[in-house]
This record gives C-alpha cells, structure tokens and sequence, in this order.
C-alpha cells in the first residue's frame, strides 16, 4: 500500500489537479465536434457512423480494469494508461481523418475509437476515486464537482475547436493525441490519496462553495462566448484572450491551498473516534498487536504478513476467528458480495435505462440539428454540455442537501429527471418550431443528475473499498444503452428515413421520430424503477444520516442481511 500524504492542504492541491484531469477525460464527449469529418472524409453511412459513436461511449465507460487497478495500484499508475491510450487511440484516428494512411479498415477505426476514449475511463476513475477517499464526507459534493467539470468538458474542447482551432477536425484530434498526455503527466503527482479527515471541517464548506462557485462562472462564460462567436465575428486577439480566461478560471480551484498556505488556520481536528485508546492501550503479553481476523485482514492482499500472524496465533489458540458475516448496506462490500444484491441491479438499470436513453440523443445531437434544418450544430453541443454541467453539480449539491437534512434517498433525485426526460423526449419527436433548444437544454440538465447522484449512491451502499469497480461495473449501463437505443435503433430508423427521401442527408422530423419515442417509453420504465429503489433504501440513508451529516454503520453485532 503506498502512503498516505497527511495534513489538510494535499487534498485540495489534489482536488485542483483533477479539474484538469477531468475536463482531458472528458475528451468523449467531443465526438460531435469530428464526427462529420468522419462520416464524410471516410464516407461513412449514418448506422456506421452511430457504431462509431457506440466505440466511443463503450471506450469512455468501460472501466472494469481502471477500477480493479485502483485498488491495486497507485494512481499515477491509473493516469499513466489513460495518458498511454489517449496518445496512441486518437493518433491513429488523426491518421486516418488526415488521410496520412489512406483506406485504413472501419474495424482498425473502431477499436482505435475504443482506445482513445478508454482513457477517459482511466483518467476519471484515478481522480475520482483518489477525491472520494480523499474527503469520504462529502461524496455527493465531491462527486458533484469532479462529474460537473467532465461534463464542461465538452463545452471547453468547443471553446478551443472554434477559437484556435478554426473548426478544424484534425487539429482537434491532433490536440487529443498530444495536449491529453501533456496535462496529464504535468499533474499525476499532485494526484494523490492523502489522509482523511476525522470530522467536519467548518471551513470545507466554504471551500467547496467557491469551488462550484467557480465552475458555473466558467460555465457561463463558456456558453456566453460560444454564443457571441456564432453571432459576432471575433478577432483573433480577442478569441486568444477567452481562452486566456478560460484557463484562469479552470485554475480557480488552486486559490483554496493558496490560501490555506497563506492564511493557516490554528483548528486542529480531533483525532478519529478511539484513536488515542489504540495507541496507549497495549496487552502486557505481547510484544506487538496482533490485527483482528475479520474479512478484512483476509484479504487485502498486502497484508501477508499479517495473515501469517493471524493464522500462527490461531494455531497456537491465541485468537478466535470469528464467523464470516455478510456486509450490511453501507458497509464496504466485495464486489462479488455487491452483484448478488437486489438494489445493485436496481441502480444498474435505473442507470442504463436513464444514461443510455440520453447518450443516444448526445451521440446523434448534431444530425438530430442538421435533419431540422441547423447547419451550425455547436451552438446545440455548447449548450448540452452546459445544462450537462449544471445537472452533474447541481446532483451532487441537492442530494446532499435531501439526504442530511431529510434522509431522502439520493436515487430520489433521478426520479424526477427521468420523468422530465420523458416529457422532453416526446417535445423532441413533436419537432415543433423553437423547442430544439429548449429540449436540449431540458435534457443536458436531467442527463447530468443521473451522473452526480449514482456515483455517491454506489459509495453509500456499497461502501469506498471496491468503489472503483462497483461504479465502473455501473457504468457499462452507457455503452450497453448507446448499442442498443443509438447504435440499433436510431442508426437504423435514420437510414431507414434517408433512403426513402433518396438524399444524401435525411431531413425532416421523422428522421428520429420513432427514436425518440421509444426512448420515451424507456425512461418511463427507468422512473417506476427509480421509485421502487428510493423506497427500498430509504432505511439505509436514514441510518447513515440520522445525524445530519455523514456516518459510517455501527457494524459490530449485526447480522447479514
């Protein structure tokens, strides 16, 4: 196990350091900005091109080895893959849009789409795992935060792809394949788990108060500036100074150890519960304390020696082991123990009915515009991926509130969004004038939510030893949702659509129409399940928060469920 860095300024040092890693992990979501050079410089069909789009959402979600490997290995390990993948998978999609390889094979394209995009998966378990652990009583504000800046993501790489790099698809990617690496290596030091507070500090309030704070003003100025370069014409001078100030506010978050620096605060915080009793109570007959054989002596596997120690002292009649028993909700689960619970499925498909409905909309956001006639779609992609923003915060921020202050069930607040979604969806197929923007906006918000409540849900119920793989595990729900509603359905029904008119792009409403209205009737589903999994959870949320604030279950005594 490597060690922990202790004192209260690492953690933000950290907690700044992942913004940026955050918004390089959120390279996925910028596949609408080259997926028309694809489709055309390739010559690609529309069903091909939603496969591609499938690769991409398979890539960015698929993280079953960066979870296993956060608990194995350190996370500058972690980030190093994602830095790897990101180099090689968008180099050779690059090579292909350049023409610098000609005829390169659609299956060479996919695989190298899944690459690329897996960094993601990479670079966003490191951070968010290490920040989880890093401040375990504010996960829902924590996860907030670090899914809200991926969800900017798409809105600063646009901020970039029309700024500097004059909508030019392969400078992007070639952005991708070297600027990715460059920010990631320059901050996986800072990356780092450090110790944990005990209690709540006073001041972490205000310190995550100006952190969101800080990123709904880059949010605005983001959404604000793309805007007025679709309206006015910008000069090159000026567009150099957005994206001057656009890195001054992704710096924002680096002012809070500034200040700690600056002005220390003389609060000491007490010690965990039982701290000073382990480290002065000792047994006259023994000459080191030997570590209780629970579950979780047994198998941590760098804790050999200890185990060898355990099982000499139980062969000697020293110790006793004690019973397996079976975690309880929020206690720390093994996977294994995790996917033969009911309420994991529950949050799964709450999760791939939810998630996967709205990527399929996200994954095709740009021909959705071009079929009613917006030839101009970054604009569209600007503001999802700001209402995308706010919903990730916004998730992280008013669970936490229902959760401490009325022991609500986080899964509550996807109820409620999906319930929009599905009144959204059928705005959508309706098709009537000025309500694209509108149903975009609705959408990026609900679509987002779901983001900022499963993350801290997964951690709640199953605890942050396994976190990394029991959300990762979840998170399949994306790609699986993306094959079938986008890859299946939409990529079909729009050929379908484009052959009947005998063009070379489908226009019209009935190009998604029947999409959007299964996807409707799949959100509805996604609602009654969100339901009946807030009432079952409903007496874990009030056992961990009966307080008002975070606490872990008194485990001892208990029996498995």
């Amino acid at each position: 196990m490597w060690a922990l860095k202790a004192g209260s300024r690492p953690p933000w040092v950290g907690l700044a350091a992942a913004v940026w890693v955050q918004i390089a992990s959120g390279n996925a979501y910028s596949f609408p900005l080259y997926s028309h050079s694809l489709k055309s410089v390739l010559g690609l069909s529309q069903q091909q091109l939603t496969i591609l789009g499938v690769a991409n959402d398979f890539g960015e979600n698929v993280g079953i080895l960066p979870g296993i490997a956060s608990n194995k290995y350190p996370p500058l390990v972690v980030l190093l893959v994602g830095v790897v993948a990101s180099f090689f998978g968008y180099g050779v999609i690059w090579l292909a849009v350049t023409q610098t390889v000609h005829n390169m094979p659609y299956w060479v394209l996919w695989l190298a789409l899944v690459v690329a995009t897996n960094s993601s998966a990479w670079l966003g378990t490191a951070v968010l795992v290490t920040n989880m652990r890093n401040f375990p009583l504010s996960r829902g504000t924590v996860a907030g935060i670090l899914k809200g800046y991926v969800g900017l993501s798409a809105a600063v790489f646009t901020e970039v792809y029309t700024m500097v790099l004059k909508g030019s698809a392969s400078a992007l990617l070639l952005f991708f394949t070297l600027g990715i690496p460059v920010i990631c290596l320059s901050l996986m030091y800072y990356i780092r788990p450090c110790t944990p507070a005990s209690e709540a500090d006073p001041s972490e309030t205000a310190h995550f108060l100006f952190t969101q704070g800080a990123s709904v003003v880059l949010a605005v100025f983001l959404l604000t500036t793309t805007i007025l370069k679709d309206v006015l014409t910008i000069s090159n001078a000026l567009s150099y100074t957005f994206i001057g100030i656009m890195v001054i506010l992704l710096m924002a978050p680096l002012a809070i150890p500034v200040k700690m620096t600056l002005f220390p605060s003389n609060k000491k915080l007490n010690p965990p519960a039982g701290a000073a009793d382990d480290a002065t109570v000792t047994d006259p007959l023994l000459t080191q304390p030997i570590p209780e054989p629970n579950v979780k002596n047994l198998n941590d596997d760098d804790d050999d020696e200890s185990e060898l120690d355990v099982l000499l002292a139980v062969g000697e009649g020293a110790v006793k082991i004690k019973k397996k028993r079976r975690p309880r909700r929020g206690e720390d689960f093994t996977f294994r123990e995790a996917i033969v619970k009911a309420d994991f499925w529950l949050l799964w498909f709450v999760y791939f009915l939810g998630v996967g409905s709205g990527v399929t909309v996200l994954n095709n956001l740009a021909q959705i515009g071009v079929s009613l006639g917006f030839n101009d779609t970054t604009t569209l992609l600007s503001l999802f991926s700001f209402c995308n923003f706010l919903g990730r915060l916004g998730g992280g921020v008013v669970s936490e509130y229902f959760v401490r202050l009325k022991t609500i069930p986080r899964t509550f607040l996807t109820m409620v969004p999906q319930i929009i979604m599905v009144m959204t969806y059928l705005l959508y197929a309706s098709a009537l004038n000025g309500t694209l923007y509108v149903a975009t906006a609705l959408l990026g918000i609900c679509y987002g939510v779901q983001f900022g409540v499963m993350i801290p849900t997964s951690s709640e119920l199953f605890g942050l030893k396994n976190f990394g793989l029991i959300f990762n595990f979840i998170g399949l729900g994306n790609p699986i949702g993306a094959l079938l509603f986008s890859g299946m359905l939409a990529g079909y029904v729009y050929d379908t659509e484009e052959a009947k008119q005998g063009g070379p792009t489908c226009m019209g409403p009935n190009c998604f129409r029947l999409t959007f209205l299964v996807l409707a009737g799949v959100c509805s589903l996604s609602a009654v399940l969100s339901l009946i999994l807030t009432i079952r959870i409903r007496p874990v949320y009030q056992m961990l928060y009966a307080g008002g604030s975070f606490r872990l279950p008194q485990s001892a005594g208990h029996n498995g469920p």
